[in-house]
């Protein structure tokens, strides 16, 4: 049994019975010898606001997410070991309604203090590093919402552009630790922190000629041997994913990397949302899935909106004047689990941590609450991936209603106007779609639709570039093989619906029998692939010299998600307001919405029989009328639903 299982079957009996103290059974032993101390350190990474167990888009509780649930696993985990320190990886005040009304400024604390950093400093964290989403409302609302914090915020790859450090970079942290023998000693603990060096990419239009990041690893390399010679253990966190390594360097996902530089204990990644020791990793060089290590370091990923606690918990022995690590475990411990469709709940909410937020909680929620409009048929993402889609026609009406006047009287306003939009919440948990229903619609619905406060961007490109653009969205599938009668995988893995763009304006097709030209991650991988066919404007075949403008959002038209020739070169308007205010705005002014797709993209039919597979939620079940060629098959893993579709 691993060590999760054993959590799972026994944590609260433990905890309610002995205090907690017996959880140690399931620690490495403490080597014998000198003088020896244990140490855990917890992990939060990927919060995004969700400081209550609350869905702000279908205004109900949700007990797979929260941060007040997550502190009374830091409070057990605590009540578990003497020695105890408590740190944030990223990614912590943007993420819902509440963190946008915040940013809104529509609600001024009265203790002048952002309340995620008010539960932070109530729940007593001792460092955390910046993510890059903390950038997504500016430089100015970051640094008046992180001034509030009574700890550390860290970042050893963004600078000023005039060199300066923009945070800094690490901290070392002296706490007195309790020995074996009951003696205290005063330990230096070094914590380094990184980001993503794409968000300057990501969030161009608010960061250019401000700041500048560099790669992940090169910082390490930098800072790493002189902080470790003033410390006796360092830990680093990384707002990074684990992933491969990238030609070049600036790889966004470099975890993996980092544990390899000499001189890191430990590290605490993230950005991923995904849960890490687990299977998510397993069979990676370097990655030892289970026991949770990076190039042998032990790390911990705690998926997102607090559904994990990380926890390492350190053997430390003393070996002359020296600490190093003599054992280790790692667990991601979550706040629940699924029974199929059912979700158990593993912690309560902690009570002190939702007072703290009642405040902002219950402005946001009226905030969100306020109708806007109706809507005269459903909008769901269930199936936006697999079939032209009506929350997506929306997006583009929006986004094609709010550039046309600013483009009037101007050198583009003679050229087509098309709009690119993808799905912002499909998946991959069952619940993580939207479902606005028929009727009135409240501001909160759109925020289900267009979960991401980007602006509003458009850019001029010709036919060509279109190709490649719908390329680099058709490497979302999987190839199929046209002579194979048995059930095929449309989608493997986990992908972002976001980078899978559908260009309204246009009608073309997609070939999933065809090798891709793209891979998932955006490298161009076979020059001879073509999978998007026919592609037409206004009925006629897209000539390869026909100039367009393209509306589409700051982060894609700045290079976010690598797509092809779109690096912010090709921008020709940045709007003040984001895509989801457009949408609102376009709600608003129309009164009555009558979702409906436009009829832009197929699957190319093979010459026999072929069906594919893939997962969405359950309750997209209820919706399958509107889409004949699709059927549902069976429950699948993690409370989804499997389902197939009929491409010929």
């Amino acid at each position: 049994m691993t060590a999760i299982e054993r959590y799972l079957l026994s944590r609260r009996d433990l905890l309610r019975g002995a205090g907690g103290l017996s959880a140690y059974a399931v620690l490495p032993d403490l080597p014998s010898g000198g003088d020896v101390i244990r140490l855990r350190l917890l992990e939060t990474s990927d919060l995004h606001m969700f400081i209550y167990d609350y869905d702000y888009y279908r205004d109900r509780p949700d007990p797979t997410l929260g941060f007040a649930k997550t502190a009374q696993l830091i409070a057990e985990a605590r009540g578990q070991a003497p020695n105890c320190l408590l740190f944030d990886n990223g990614d912590t005040i943007q993420g819902n309604p509440l963190s946008d009304f915040v940013a809104s400024g529509q609600s001024v604390p009265t203790d002048g203090v952002h309340p995620m950093f008010r539960v932070m400093n109530m729940l007593r964290y001792d460092a955390a590093t910046l993510g890059n989403h903390e950038f997504n409302y500016g430089l100015d609302f970051l640094g008046k919402a992180t001034a509030g914090a009574h700890f550390p915020i860290l970042s050893a790859n963004i600078t000023w552009t005039d060199g300066r450090p923009y945070a800094p970079p690490f901290a070392i942290l002296e706490r007195d630790l309790i020995g074996r023998d009951g003696r205290r000693h005063r330990l230096k603990i070094g914590v380094i922190g990184f980001l993503p060096p794409q968000i300057t990419v990501w969030d161009k239009a608010r960061l250019q000629s401000r700041v500048e990041t560099q790669d992940i690893v090169a910082a390490a390399e930098r800072y790493v041997p002189a902080l470790r010679r003033r410390c006796d253990l360092l830990i680093a966190l990384c707002h990074s994913g684990i992933g491969t390594v990238v030609p070049g360097g600036r790889a966004e996902n470099a975890a993996l990397q980092l544990a390899a530089v000499r001189g890191i204990d430990a590290v605490f990644t993230g950005h991923s949302h995904r849960v890490f020791p687990g299977p998510d990793y397993a069979g990676i060089p370097g990655v030892d899935a289970e026991r949770g290590t990076l190039a042998g370091i032990p790390a911990v990923m705690p998926g997102f909106w607090g559904s994990h606690l990380g926890v390492i918990d350190l053997n430390l022995q003393k070996q002359g004047t020296e600490w190093a690590v003599a054992g280790f475990s790692v667990e991601a411990r979550p706040i629940y689990r699924r029974d199929g469709s059912k979700v158990v709940s593993l912690a309560d909410d902690d009570q002190a941590v939702l007072t703290a937020a009642a405040p902002e909680h219950e402005a946001a929620k009226a905030y969100v609450g306020r109708p806007i409009g109706t809507f005269s048929a459903p909008v769901t993402s269930y199936f936006s991936f697999v079939a032209d889609d009506a929350s997506l026609a929306l997006i583009s009406q929006a986004q094609l209603s709010y550039v046309k006047p600013l483009l009037a009287g101007t050198e583009h306003a003679s050229l087509p106007l098309l709009s690119a939009a993808s799905a912002m919440k499909a998946g991959p948990a069952p619940d993580a779609y939207t479902d606005i229903a028929a009727g009135p619609v409240a501001l909160r619905n759109i925020a289900d639709l267009y979960t991401y406060p980007n602006l509003v961007t458009a850019v001029r490109v010709n036919g060509v570039q279109i190709r490649e653009w719908l390329e680099r969205s058709a490497a979302f599938f999987d190839r199929l093989d046209p002579t194979v009668s048995e059930l095929q995988k449309l989608i493997s893995g986990r992908h972002p619906a976001y980078n899978f763009d559908v260009i309204a304006g246009l009608t073309y097709a997609i070939d999933v029998t065809q090798p891709a030209r793209y891979d998932q991650s955006g490298r161009f991988c076979d020059p001879t692939a073509w999978r998007v066919t026919d592609i037409r404007l206004e009925g006629r075949p897209l000539a390869d010299d026909q100039e367009v403008i393209v509306v589409t959002n700051n982060y894609r038209a700045a290079g976010g998600g690598n797509f092809p020739d779109l690096n912010g070169a090709n921008t020709i308007l940045q709007g003040p307001d984001t895509n989801r205010d457009a949408i609102i705005a376009y709600v608003e002014r129309m009164g009555t919405i009558d979702p409906k797709p436009l009829g832009v993209w197929r699957f190319v039919p093979p010459d026999h029989r072929l069906t594919a597979t893939f997962e969405s939620s359950p309750v997209g079940r209820s919706y399958l009328s509107a889409y004949p060629s699709i059927h549902y098959l069976a429950e699948a893993a993690g409370g989804l639903a499997r389902y197939a579709i009929d491409l010929g």
